[in-house]
């Protein structure tokens, strides 16, 4: 570029910066609205600090537990018994969809099982899941994969058994055999569904392992804030329901970072997204 074309488009890149910079601002805006009326409410004097304890109490808090060391361990665990969960969701859940979709045999057997388990309550198994397991990882995990996997097995199914017909026959008229068709054409076609039924699948794993972590108590985000409220700490009980705010946040763009870079053949990926 030379010397002359620079200052002609300077004015256009620092308009896109602006636009840039105002949409991201857009986007954060009620939270920080918010967070703003949270503090203002907090001092108002309408409720008392055990009531409502101030946002600045609470990023307090927050800090000394960062400091301590305590807020890298609690939520270390509870991302590892949510990201093992969701990573077994992903794997099962994917294989028993894509068995219920192409085989008879496997559809027979699951269907009932994922139509009555799919509506239901799962957390009504975590009775049973205490008595034979016991309160430590393996039981947490398990009632995680209990509650959060019929999500991606309806997504598999859903998506592989709306893969358009046309292409299967066209592969199949190129010779593709069953291997091949299952993994270049069916899976590919399928997997922007797929995705979302492991976007669904996420958070429900971090939720069930937050209430798991509440009723089974020891370490974690659940732990923590359940402890909390045992010894009346309001404060600890606000600065929990922050921490797991921020850890969901996270994991949830960064599952809709991994579809995009996922799905960038896919005409989503060229599609204006709020993700």
């Amino acid at each position: 570029m030379s010397a002359v074309d620079t200052p002609n488009g300077a004015p256009e890149k620092l308009a896109r910066i602006a636009v840039t910079l105002f949409w991201a601002g857009a986007r954060v805006f009620s939270i920080v609205a918010l967070l703003v009326a949270w503090e203002l409410l907090a001092r108002s004097g309408l409720f008392t600090p055990f009531q409502l304890p101030a946002l600045s109490k609470v990023l307090e808090r927050i800090w000394s537990d960062a400091v301590s060391g305590e807020l890298a361990i609690n939520t270390g665990l509870t991302l590892y018994r949510a990201l093992t969960g969701f990573a077994i969701c992903a794997v099962v859940g994917v294989a028993i969809g894509m068995a219920m979709s192409r085989n008879v045999i496997a559809n027979w057997f699951f269907d009932p099982i994922v139509s009555i388990g799919f509506p239901m309550p799962k957390i009504a198994f975590l009775p049973v899941v205490i008595l034979w397991l016991g309160v430590y990882d393996v039981s947490k995990i398990t009632i995680i994969v209990i509650d959060a996997i019929f999500p991606v097995i309806a997504a598999t199914v859903i998506a592989i058994q709306g893969v358009e017909r046309e292409l299967i026959w066209s592969a199949r008229n190129m010779g593709a055999n069953n291997r091949e068709l299952l993994w270049q054409i069916v899976l590919p076609a399928a997997l922007p569904q797929i995705m979302t039924g492991l976007q669904v699948s996420l958070p429900l794993c971090l939720i069930v392992a937050v209430v798991a972590e509440m009723l089974m108590g020891g370490y974690g985000l659940g732990g923590a804030m359940i402890e909390a409220s045992r010894f009346a700490n309001s404060v600890g009980v606000f600065a929990g329901i922050v921490e797991i705010a921020v850890v969901g946040y996270i994991m949830v763009k960064a599952l809709a970072y991994v579809r995009r870079r996922l799905l960038i053949w896919h005409q989503e990926a060229h599609a204006p997204s709020t993700a």
